[in-house]
């Protein structure tokens, strides 16, 4: 990659703030919570990132998690391409469409039907309505920290980017919508229980990030997958599981594959588009059956299921149905957290480090953390001292303690390397704060 002259970033971030609200179209890129200006990014390739002043980083969070090949990823590039060459966007079926939806219901255990939408907040905002369609009752579940689109009624304790901006709720979120909105604790099965105790017979269904990424990375305790599906089936209610990050990562058959356990809705987004806007939502036939024009639960969208989507979609698939991917993946991602172990045992700087499969999390605390009330103890000066001084040494972190690493295929030894030496000298730094 070579750099190329263009805007110097002051004169950029000073033109975005005048007509971009806080500069950027999407919150967390801001470097709110950590400080400073953003980055401007000119171009991607493999595990490197370039700026438009031609510094280089080594990118440990791939566009929040759709690039598990690699940035421009030449299979996709080509199919994209491809696609492009025979027209945008249709507005009527096309063969891509069911390849898509055969694909996604041969790789996810529980998807028997699945319909394509835009983003991953569409499929979150469309399973819940479908959920409601298919029990009659109007309540559900979420849990705290656990972030799920950015729909008016989900903006309860939503974790990440709502909580670095210190808005616990948005405004502008009426109070009667969040009304039919219980919030539960992850991993507690009591704060579960309880809901069920006290609505049962209202709630319509429970959703979750089977492995936390929205209040960094957070695995499910022993059991605890299997005691929702078990208690909302009790209740009658719906158990959806919003893949969205997880889909495709954590497993070729996502958390669900991973943990052998099998939701009634499932969502799904970023890999899923191969790096290509996209979302999908999907379970059981007699559920989605529901959907019009089948059924009579009405969700549409003009660009669902476009050429561009599906074409990068089918290419990252098919790449990840490869033998041998899943298990390099977990070598390197192992690899890199080994590195900041290593690296923050040596300085004294305490720190937790979760991670599931190419996930993972460096939380500066000294607790445990598993759900929200604990990674919300974090100390986030710490966290942004390090994410600058990592940034400084050439690697690009996400700009928020709350939020997931994700490890790429195209990760090497090298890149490993780089990471290990600038976690290093990095935690150095923080430990003289």
């Amino acid at each position: 990659m070579g750099a190329t002259a263009t805007t110097a970033p002051e004169q950029l971030w000073r033109e975005a703030q005048q007509l971009i609200p806080g500069g950027v179209n999407s919150p967390v890129r801001a470097f709110k919570s950590v400080g400073g200006e953003p980055v401007f990014i000119e171009r991607a390739e493999g595990a490197w990132l370039e700026s438009i002043d031609g510094r280089k980083f080594v990118d440990l969070i791939g566009a929040w998690g759709p690039m598990i090949l690699g940035h421009a990823h030449p299979g996709i590039v080509a199919a994209v391409n491809a696609a492009a060459a025979k027209g945008f966007a249709f507005g009527a079926p096309t063969s891509a469409e069911v390849r898509m939806a055969r694909t996604i219901a041969d790789l996810v255990p529980s998807i028997e039907m699945v319909r394509l939408v835009n983003s991953g907040t569409e499929a979150t905002m469309s399973a819940l309505r479908l959920a409601r369609a298919y029990t009659g009752r109007d309540k559900i579940i979420k849990f705290s920290g656990c972030y799920h689109g950015h729909a008016d009624f989900l903006l309860v304790r939503a974790g990440s980017g709502v909580a670095t901006l210190g808005l616990p709720d948005s405004p502008g979120v009426p109070a009667s919508v969040t009304a039919n909105t219980l919030v539960a604790d992850f991993n507690d099965e009591e704060s579960v229980r309880v809901l069920f105790q006290e609505h049962g017979a209202d709630i319509a269904g429970l959703i979750v990030e089977p492995v936390v990424g929205n209040s960094g990375t957070v695995a499910p305790a022993p059991g605890f997958l299997e005691f929702l599906r078990e208690i909302t089936r009790a209740h009658g209610a719906l158990l959806i599981f919003d893949e969205v990050m997880t889909g495709f990562r954590v497993s070729l058959g996502g958390a669900q594959g991973r943990f052998g356990v099998l939701p009634d809705l499932t969502c799904l987004g970023k890999i899923v588009g191969g790096g290509v806007p996209v979302g999908a939502y999907g379970g059981r036939s007699d559920i989605m059956s529901l959907v019009a024009p089948a059924g009579p639960m009405y969700q549409a969208g003009t660009m669902s299921g476009n050429p561009l989507a599906t074409a990068a979609g089918l290419a990252a698939l098919e790449a990840l149905r490869a033998p041998g991917v899943y298990e390099r993946l977990e070598v390197t991602s192992a690899a890199i957290e080994a590195g900041f172990r290593e690296a923050a045992a040596s300085t004294g700087v305490p720190v937790v480090i979760n991670r599931v499969g190419s996930m993972m999390t460096v939380f500066f605390t000294r607790e445990s953390v598993t759900g929200w009330p604990s990674a919300d103890r974090c100390d986030r000066a710490a966290y942004g001292a390090f994410f600058h001084a990592m940034l400084a040494r050439g690697v690009y972190l996400p700009p928020a303690q709350f939020e997931a690493c994700f490890v790429s295929l195209a990760h090497g030894e090298m890149e490993i390397d780089i990471i290990r030496k600038a976690a290093k000298e990095s935690f150095e730094e923080v430990a003289k704060r």
